[in-house]
Parts: C-alpha cells; sequence; structure tokens
C-alpha cells in the first residue's frame, strides 16, 4: 500500500531544495549588480570627463578620457561576459529571469551598442555637452533599471533591503554626477542661468530624496560611513560652492577657472560614495552567498531529521492533530480551539509536521519582512506609472510631470506616491474606448488629474 507520509516528505524536501534554487538565482542576481555597478561608475567618470572635453574644444583632458574609455571598455566587457554566462550560454531561451529584469537588461545592451557612436560624435566635437551629457544619462538609467529589477525580484528580507538601500544609494550617486555635469556647464559658459539654476537645484533635492530611502534600509555601518563622507572637508567645500553658485542670479559672471575646483570636489565624493557603493555590494554578495549556503543546511538537516525518525520509530501523532493544531490559522471556520479538548496537549515535536510547520512559519515570516521591505519599490513603481500618465495625457515631459508630482503632493499634504496612486485611479476610471467621444472627454480627464 502507498505511504502518503512518504509523499509528504517528498515535497517537504523539495521545497527546500526550490528555495535553494531560488536563493542561487538571487546569488547570482546580486553578483550582476556589482557589475552593474563598476560599469556605472565607469561611465560616470566617462560623462564627466567628456564634459570637460567637449566644453574647452579639446585642451582638457584629452589624455584622461582616452584612458577612462578603455577603462569603461572593460568594465563593459565583464558586463557582457556575465550575463553572457549567466543567461544566454544554454540558449536564449533558458534564461531562468524575471522578464522586466531581462528587458532591462536588453534596453542597457542596446544602450551600450551605441556608446561607441557617440563616442566618434565627441571625437568630432558634433554634440553639445548638454547632449553628451543626456546621452549617458540616458545609457546609465538604463542600468540601473537592472539594480531595481533585480531588487524588485529578490525573495529574501535581507538581501532585498541590502538591493534597496544599494539602488537609492547608486540613485543618489548618479543625480551627484549629473550635478557635476550642469555645474561644469555653467562654468564653462561663465555664467549661471535660470535653466541651470533650476536644474541644479532639482538635482540636489534627488539626491536627498534618495539619501533618506537609503539611510531607511542601510545598516550602521553603511550609515555611518555616509555621515563620514558627508562630514568630510571635500563635501563641505562643495556645499560652499554650491551656494556661491546659487548666489549667482541674473546671469552674473564667474570665473570659468573654477570649474577646476568644481570638477575634482565633486570627483572627490563621488568617488567616496563609488568605496561605499563597493563595499555595499560585497556585502551583498556576502549575504547572498551565506543565504544559499545556511538553505543547504537547512536541506541536509531536515533529511537528517526524517531519516532519524524512520529508523527510531518515534511515536505517530493522532491522525487529526494536524488538522486541529490551534497555530494554523483558518482551519477552524468560527468554532474556537477550546472546543476540541480530546486533541489538546498532543506532542508536536519529532514529527513530519513538526518540521513542514517549522517550514511553513519560515515562509510566512519572510513574506512579511518582504512586504515591508518592498514598500519604497511599489512606491516608485507607482511614482514612474504616475510619471507615464501625466507625459501621455497632458504631453508633459518627463522633468516637467515629476515636477508636477512634486506640487500636488505639497499642495495637498500628500506623500508623493499617494498623489500617484490617485492619479492611476482618476484614469482607469476615466479610461474610455478610442473614438471621437472618448477624445473629447480626455481633455476633461487630463484636467481631473491635477485638480485638488
Amino acid at each position: 500500500m502507498h505511504n502518503h507520509s512518504e509523499d509528504a516528505e517528498k515535497f517537504l524536501l523539495a521545497a527546500k531544495r526550490a528555495e535553494i534554487q531560488a536563493l542561487e538565482r538571487l546569488a547570482g542576481s546580486c553578483e550582476l549588480v556589482t557589475t552593474v555597478s563598476d560599469l556605472v561608475h565607469q561611465l560616470q567618470r566617462e560623462r564627466g570627463i567628456s564634459n570637460i572635453y567637449l566644453v574647452s574644444a579639446g585642451f582638457r583632458f584629452h589624455e584622461q578620457r582616452d584612458t577612462q574609455v578603455r577603462n569603461c571598455q572593460c568594465s563593459e566587457g565583464r558586463f557582457r561576459a556575465l550575463l553572457h554566462n549567466r543567461y544566454l550560454q544554454n540558449g536564449p531561451n533558458d534564461a531562468s529571469a524575471d522578464m522586466r529584469l531581462l528587458n532591462s537588461i536588453a534596453y542597457s545592451l542596446h544602450g551600450l551598442d551605441e556608446l561607441m557612436e557617440l563616442r566618434r560624435h565627441i571625437d568630432a566635437f558634433e554634440v553639445s555637452a548638454l547632449e553628451s551629457t543626456d546621452a549617458y544619462c540616458r545609457l546609465i538609467a538604463g542600468l540601473l533599471s537592472v539594480v531595481f529589477e533585480a531588487a524588485d525580484v529578490a525573495d529574501d528580507p535581507e538581501v532585498t533591503r541590502l538591493l534597496v538601500a544599494l539602488f537609492n544609494f547608486m540613485q543618489a550617486k548618479e543625480f551627484s554626477g549629473q550635478e557635476r555635469a550642469w555645474g561644469a556647464i555653467g562654468f564653462a559658459s561663465s555664467q549661471f542661468d535660470a535653466k541651470v539654476h533650476e536644474r541644479l537645484q532639482r538635482l540636489q533635492d534627488c539626491q536627498t530624496r534618495s539619501l533618506a530611502v537609503f539611510a531607511e534600509y542601510a545598516g550602521e555601518s553603511e550609515s555611518l560611513r555616509w555621515q563620514s563622507i558627508e562630514n568630510s572637508q571635500e563635501s563641505r567645500d562643495l556645499r560652499r560652492l554650491r551656494l556661491v553658485i546659487a548666489g549667482l542670479k541674473n546671469g552674473e559672471p564667474i570665473a570659468s577657472e573654477i570649474s577646476e575646483v568644481w570638477y575634482q570636489l565633486a570627483t572627490a565624493r563621488i568617488d567616496a560614495m563609488h568605496r561605499l557603493e563597493d563595499a555595499m555590494a560585497a556585502r551583498l554578495l556576502h549575504v547572498s552567498r551565506q543565504r544559499v549556503s545556511d538553505a543547504q543546511s537547512e536541506l541536509g538537516h531536515h533529511y537528517a531529521q526524517l531519516q532519524q525518525m524512520k529508523a527510531a520509530q518515534w511515536h505517530k501523532l493522532p491522525a487529526l492533530t494536524v488538522l486541529f493544531d490551534p497555530e494554523v490559522p483558518g482551519l477552524y471556520g468560527s468554532v474556537g480551539a477550546s472546543d476540541f479538548g480530546t486533541l489538546r496537549g498532543q506532542p508536536l515535536a519529532h514529527s513530519l509536521y513538526d518540521l513542514i510547520r517549522s517550514q511553513v512559519a519560515h515562509i510566512q515570516r519572510v513574506s512579511a519582512e518582504l512586504e515591508e521591505t518592498r514598500k519604497s519599490l511599489t512606491e516608485r513603481k507607482l511614482v514612474e506609472r504616475a510619471k507615464g500618465i501625466l507625459m501621455k495625457s497632458l504631453r508633459m515631459s518627463e522633468d516637467a510631470a515629476y515636477r508636477t508630482l512634486q506640487q500636488r503632493a505639497m499642495d495637498m499634504n500628500l506623500k508623493l506616491a499617494d498623489v500617484a496612486e490617485r492619479i492611476i485611479a482618476a484614469s482607469a476610471a476615466q479610461r474610455l474606448p478610442t473614438g471621437a467621444p472618448g477624445k473629447a472627454i480626455g481633455a476633461r480627464r487630463d484636467a481631473v488629474l491635477l485638480e485638488p
């Protein structure tokens, strides 16, 4: 006669093996994130050097740019090799990853394919510093989306917390890099017009927001290390120079030579941030690999316990004990556990059910921690969706859509994610079939999205 308990044992062990496989995939994703981190940093350096090269008409940073391009090519080579080995070595249909992550990788690779052509245009001075900056920003944004998607599909709470902290820190560093680039553009023209002032202020605000999320999810050592960077002499000098720039109104002139000071201070801060970024990436890899090792040990422990139980012929529980376990919710309906006094007090240790129940408790605990940890990721998704609605409905640029969301959040005294959720809900409620009537009412919908 078939032993049904053996089936339960097999599925218990299969569940643990599935967890190990998921953790191994997660460890691979963490390795991908560390590679992306290095590539992003190299591209940020190339962007900054290329700006100085362009605004000086090639008189400055020529050799530095050649060196940095080679550094970027080496980092890009490692990125491509990792992608090939992890996702493509068994064929393009064998990629075991989330579709959004794979799509972000595809977008980034397409951008990297065009990087050589961008460099050629920079060599020939066929693009402005602003155009070059925007192109690098789009490429880096694509690579950062790879980190975001890796964090979004992670299913271990501690790893997810580290990924969320790292992603937001990388974003803050990217905003710092863009601030460095825009500052260089202002110095190159020897004045800071209203457009540059606005962009610099917005980039500083973006850094503040990203660093606030980083601080929420980072460990104590990372937080302390960030504070030491902020308290450094270079960071204090950079903040003073920011105030000088902010005080230049109505196109007041400023010596272009100060651009070197600006670049050096901003670069020192960004390089310090990258060292912290590297340390976070290293801890991320260590934790993710340790999770795999721990799960493998637990699988061995489960197997050993099951074999020991069979060899010792430990006492089997009454058949209904599982169904009337007071710690399992949802089995009694509205009847209280006290009505089953004859089954209370039965031993639950040293049994197959004890192992199953401990694994259920582990899954529930992990799920609850994940739900809380993914809060910032969910909020980011809402903001991105709302931005897209505003851009499409009101024909706004991405910057204008984001500023609109910020303004409505301040006006309504709500969180940015709450305003985004309202816009998404309003858009869904007002969505109509295509056609002339829908277009006529569409204008009203666009107005509704922005009403208090």
